[in-house]
């Protein structure tokens, strides 16, 4: 009876052993289907959640505000970079970026814009000059007002740490 009862342990071990297996494995090709449920499947009926073909990153503009000191931390990081000839465009594309993403942040935070009034106009004045040119050509053009705005900032918000911290 023991040798029974050892064999039975064995085929189900084994059996579960096979059906976790399967569990985690994806099929090799997808179960076939009758010709009429077949022709019901729309053509368009991917998943939401694939990834977009292009690979595009949504549009900072479009993104939930964040709070002051993660947006402040992002133009911290720029302080020890600098224009150099292979890194130009993407350094004062990323300072002019984190400043708007510092403006978001300060103008949505529930002390209220009027709690950052000199960042704020700050960079409203920074965007006058810049006219709505994002362009590395007039980025490059404005470059001591970007960097200058950067520092300014910077000085201000090191003034205010319970704004960050």
């Amino acid at each position: 009876m023991s040798f029974s009862t050892a064999r039975s342990a064995a085929v189900l071990a084994v059996a579960l052993a096979a059906f976790t297996v399967s569990c985690d494995a994806e099929p090799a090709a997808p179960p076939a289907t009758s010709a009429s449920s077949a022709s019901s499947v729309s053509a368009g009926s991917a998943p939401s959640s694939s990834p977009s073909p292009s690979g595009a990153l949504p549009d900072p503009e479009n993104l939930p505000p964040e709070k002051v000191r993660d947006a402040f931390a992002g133009l911290q990081a720029t302080l020890d970079d600098a224009c150099t000839p292979g890194n130009c465009a993407y350094f004062l594309g990323r300072v002019h970026d984190e400043l708007h993403r510092l403006d978001r942040a300060m103008k949505a935070d529930p002390k209220g814009p009027g709690h950052f009034p000199e960042p704020i106009g700050l960079i409203a004045e920074l965007d006058g000059k810049l006219g709505g040119d994002r362009s590395f050509e007039n980025l490059k053009k404005h470059q001591t007002a970007l960097i200058g705005t950067r520092d300014k900032i910077n000085t201000w918000m090191q003034g205010h740490p319970d704004d960050y911290r």
